[in-house]
């Protein structure tokens, strides 16, 4: 059987930009450096938050504990072995409250420890917008505009030119229907 693509291409991770999370350099600044997000890592409650662990040197050993997220989510430890990038995600639990935990990132069997705060936020749910609706119809407001006035005069003097080919009407039916554009056109609000 031949496999258009090799198994070992497909089962790989992507790149780290393909799902929301944060991503944590490894071996970029230096061997067994941990180089964390500058932003601050926020999940909500009930939600996962996902970790891209991106190495950029040599294969690399990493773990990652908590030692005080029990309230929030079932992790305690996690060993990866990072060749190019990994994912670990946290699911956070649903019935958690507003706070924290600490994640301890372990490089290089013990070399290099960083500590990452993971903040637990409550759900934000956005306002439903209400978008105003546009009716399926148009809504006469008072008399006709003049340039529809304008435009049946000048399509009852064309039909009549078309008729009985006396020129004056086709010039008359022209020179109305461009005065009722102008008119329209500079008196905008």
């Amino acid at each position: 059987m031949n496999l258009p693509l090799p198994v070992s291409l497909v089962l790989s991770p992507g790149a780290g930009g393909s799902e929301p999370g944060y991503d944590i350099h490894l071996n970029r600044s230096g061997i067994n450096s941990i180089d964390l997000p500058s932003e601050e890592v926020n999940v909500e409650i009930g939600t996962s938050v996902s970790l891209h662990f991106l190495n950029r040197g040599a294969p690399i050993h990493i773990t990652a504990s908590s030692s005080n997220a029990s309230m929030y989510t079932d992790f305690f430890h996690e060993n990866m072995y990072v060749v190019d990038e990994s994912v670990l995600t946290i699911p956070i639990r649903k019935e958690s409250r507003e706070g924290f935990f600490d994640l301890d990132i372990i490089a290089g069997y013990g070399a290099v420890k960083t500590g990452l705060r993971v903040h637990i936020i409550p759900i934000q749910r956005l306002r439903p917008v209400v978008k105003e609706e546009f009716p399926l119809q148009p809504v006469a407001h008072g008399r006709p505009h003049l340039l529809m006035i304008m435009m049946g005069i000048s399509l009852i003097l064309y039909s009549t030119w078309l008729y009985t080919s006396v020129d004056f009407l086709n010039i008359a039916a022209f020179l109305i229907l461009v005065v009722g554009a102008l008119y329209t056109w500079y008196r905008q609000d």
